[in-house]
């Protein structure tokens, strides 16, 4: 019997990417590729990008009453996202439905349009729930999403949102079982945590186990704003939260909130491989790769939540696996 060798595949996850607002403005000023700085050749140099879209890209105007901030970019900013070509969002977060279902559903048109895959959201709860599955060198990537965010959006039978409660693990094994036998690696990404706290909670460590022990191999988590430490747990990745990588939001200069990485993981199908932190510093609305004092500053603090969990980054930014 021929042996496969599989090329492994690399990809490349950041946290929150909220093109909207005064970003919106940037990219009217300074073209589409701006929000990226100097960072399109991670993306390009990856297999498969994975982020978390924090905003709809819509021409509808109504806003939720319910909420104090809402977002919106406009609809031609789907550009931004191809030109760093982003291959997958997740859309189950807090702001997808900001501007109504109308809203949503036309970034969900616009993604289709530009053959960007997207997880977490849908037309009803079978659309919502519905996985992606991505073949790159032979391997079979599926990928989930879902969020604890703002429940009354929740799909049924209307738009919405993949929703879970954090340690409902029934919902979490029931959308696993619908893939797991047709992929070779299951990605679970999802928008939760407890906001501008860098250290995750004890119900949400012990819900991302639950999570990996039912079938997961890799957790990309994003929602606090801020990144939160990496765990090897049993040999597969929880990444707590990923931060975020583009935004207009005010710098908690405590928490430095525009800081974070670009989180470059290599599997193969027997899971995580390699896993690399590069670090991302933000400014003007601009993600920018971290030198000097900023590179050593984010990875230093990175290494030291990552201890936490038994994780050990090296000076490289490189996580030992194994």
């Amino acid at each position: 019997m021929a042996y496969e060798n599989h090329t492994p595949v690399s990809i490349g996850f950041t946290g929150d990417v909220m093109i909207g607002g005064m970003v919106n403005d940037k990219i009217t000023e300074n073209g589409f590729s701006y929000p990226w700085g100097d960072m399109l050749p991670l993306f390009k140099g990856t297999d498969l990008n994975l982020v978390n879209l924090e905003a709809p890209l819509t021409h509808y105007n109504k806003q939720q009453k319910r909420k104090s901030t809402n977002l919106k970019a406009e609809p031609n900013r789907i550009q931004t996202l191809v030109e760093a070509r982003i291959d997958v969002v997740n859309i189950a977060n807090n702001h997808i439905l900001d501007f109504y279902e109308e809203g949503m559903l036309e970034t969900i048109d616009l993604l289709n349009k530009a053959g960007i895959h997207h997880i977490g959201a849908g037309n009803n709860m079978q659309q919502a729930a519905m996985p992606v599955i991505v073949s790159k060198n032979g391997i079979s990537i599926g990928l989930l999403g879902f969020t604890d965010n703002e429940p009354y959006w929740m799909a049924v039978d209307k738009p919405g949102t993949n929703y879970v409660q954090v340690g409902d693990i029934t919902t979490i094994k029931n959308a696993i079982a619908g893939i797991k036998d047709k992929v070779d690696i299951l990605i679970l990404s999802i928008h939760w945590g407890d906001k501008m706290n860098d250290t995750p909670l004890p119900e949400f460590v012990s819900f991302a186990h639950k999570i990996i022990d039912a079938g997961v191999d890799i957790i990309h988590g994003h929602g606090a704003h801020v990144c939160q430490g990496v765990e090897i747990y049993n040999g597969k990745l929880i990444m707590y939260d990923t931060g975020d990588l583009i935004d207009d939001y005010d710098l908690n200069p405590q928490l430095k909130n525009n800081q974070t990485c670009f989180f470059n993981c290599e599997i193969d199908k027997n899971g995580v491989r390699k896993v690399k932190l590069i670090p991302i510093v933000m400014k003007d609305m601009q993600a920018r790769i971290a030198r000097n004092f900023e590179h050593e500053d984010i990875l230093g603090h990175m290494q030291q939540l990552s201890a936490a969990f038994g994780t050990i980054i090296n000076s490289n930014g490189e996580v030992l696996v194994n």
